[in-house]
């Protein structure tokens, strides 16, 4: 059994909390102490954002901060190294990179997830690689027992749901609105029908990311999905207190929690 399937079983129905910040900002070593923050203060799984310089899926914030992580030459062995040195103190958390397909094409399939699953990696999400065309990476991840997780669009055709379904494992993560990370028009009525439409498709948890800022939006998309997935809010906390991260993100993820409670 996958971390991310237990992490699921032992929480008993209650809701999870995602969070996602990039890996590299502000520095590598600030993001092993943040990641331990996160769990501290109520989250369940951690998505690790891997650096590309072309983020199509975000945000101005999230964008802003994988250009700082960028600058410093972040690159996925110093993510690697980060899992694992999180690793040497939490044994429990899921940690799922969360990225886009050029470097792991350049690194090779099967170095990138050998690789990943040493470090000590659970799941991998590739924003722009598609389940048509996922296989040869699939069977990798398959190889080194890490889930692969995928988006699923208020856009997505029943006939690509009942195709993420049949290759996803892990959870899926089901994008609340048209647009990027950080937008905030967010229908939960909406949201709702659809999860229960994916449901029909779908065998494995179903989480829920883009426009949770707070509390309200947490609590409302948290009673209907299986996970509450946050980024933009902690980045641009994290953004906001240079020097002083963890101590201004603590409280936030907390908040966040509380509401899911």
């Amino acid at each position: 059994m996958s971390r991310i399937q237990h992490t699921f079983e032992q929480l008993h129905g209650r809701t999870a909390l995602v969070s996602y910040i990039t890996c590299g900002d502000p520095n590598l070593a600030t993001t092993v102490q943040l990641m331990k923050t996160l769990v501290a203060n109520g989250t369940d799984i951690i998505e690790l954002g891997v650096p590309f310089s072309d983020p199509m899926a975000d945000g101005p914030v999230i964008q802003s901060a994988v250009e700082r992580a960028l600058r410093q030459n972040v690159s996925l062995n110093d993510i690697f190294q980060v899992v694992s040195q999180f690793r040497q103190e939490n044994q429990t958390t899921p940690v799922v990179l969360m990225g886009y397909l050029n470097p792991v094409y350049h690194m090779g399939y099967e170095r990138f997830a050998s690789a990943a699953a040493q470090a000590g990696a659970d799941g991998v999400l590739t924003v722009d690689c598609p389940a048509e065309t996922i296989d040869d990476l699939h069977e990798q991840l398959r190889k080194y027992g890490l889930d692969c997780i995928f988006l699923i669009a208020p856009t997505t055709t029943d006939e690509r749901i009942k195709l993420i379904g049949s290759k996803a494992s892990g959870f899926v993560y089901y994008v609340s609105l048209k647009g990027v990370t950080g937008s905030s028009q967010l229908d939960t009525a909406e949201v709702s029908r659809k999860i229960d439409h994916l449901r029909q498709f779908i065998q494995v948890p179903i989480g829920v990311g883009f426009g949770i800022r707070d509390a309200d939006s947490a609590r409302r998309i948290g009673a209907v999905a299986d996970a509450v997935i946050v980024g933009s809010r902690f980045v641009q906390t994290i953004a906001e207190h240079t020097g002083h991260e963890a101590e201004a993100l603590a409280p936030v993820v907390a908040e966040l929690r509380q509401a899911l409670e």
